[in-house]
């Protein structure tokens, strides 16, 4: 995604574009990792990117900067969500449960497939009624 955006950059009062790529590279990065570590509360991640480099692209090129964020981000969304089913994380990790125990720690049991929590806690879940219903 980086490499198709950095050459629209547009340059800063000096006629520099280094610090504008930087400030993109990280954005990228970090809404990246965020989607893999955090999945479930990033709701709307080609926004959230768009809105924090839009600002690095001259006004006729954003439509363009868009569509490609647009692109990048559902793509890595399927993957993310292709390794949840299969019940790993993007680093190959098991997934674990996004519940809490009494004392405070994170639950460490395997999710059941299909959702966010083990048979302890699938009653947090909240498609866990609608599947009991049908």
């Amino acid at each position: 995604m980086y490499r198709e955006l950095c050459d629209d950059v547009a340059p800063d009062r000096r006629g520099s574009t280094v610090a504008s790529r930087q400030r993109l590279l990280r954005a990228c990065e970090a809404s990246v990792n965020r989607l893999a570590s955090d999945r479930h509360y990033f709701a709307h991640p080609t926004r959230t990117l768009f809105n924090d480099v839009r600002v690095l692209f001259p006004l006729s090129r954003q439509l363009r900067v868009h569509q490609v964020i647009e692109r990048h981000m559902t793509l890595a969304a399927s993957l993310v969500d292709r390794y949840a089913e299969q019940g790993m994380s993007c680093d190959g990790t098991p997934l674990c449960c996004n519940a809490t125990t009494r004392k405070g720690g994170a639950c460490q049991r395997t999710p059941v497939p299909g959702s966010l929590y083990c048979p302890s806690h699938q009653h947090l879940d909240d498609d866990f009624e609608v599947v009991a219903a049908a």
